[in-house]
């Protein structure tokens, strides 16, 4: 199973492999860049677990674990403790 962007734990990055195809928002998201190949770092989870911010190519971005839940992602390292 491919790993997904809300497995991250705060501190850790990936490169993006997949967005779905389909739906407004994932549009969006392509628009802001969010795209396959690119890097990006979780940095921190909301209190409740959601949402959860990153930062992709040079600025910050909240998402909603759902669609955070529908992008794959290949991990880089380990985070740090």
């Amino acid at each position: 199973m491919a790993a997904v962007l809300s497995d991250l734990v705060p501190g850790g990055s990936a490169v993006i492999r997949k967005l779905p195809a389909d739906g407004g928002v994932f549009l969006r998201l392509r628009e802001m860049g969010v795209l396959p190949g690119t890097m990006v770092k979780l940095l921190r989870v909301a209190p409740l677990g959601d949402p959860l911010e990153i930062q992709i190519r040079g600025y910050n971005l909240s998402l909603r674990r759902a669609e955070a839940s529908a992008i794959e992602v290949e991990p880089q390292g380990v985070a740090p403790r």
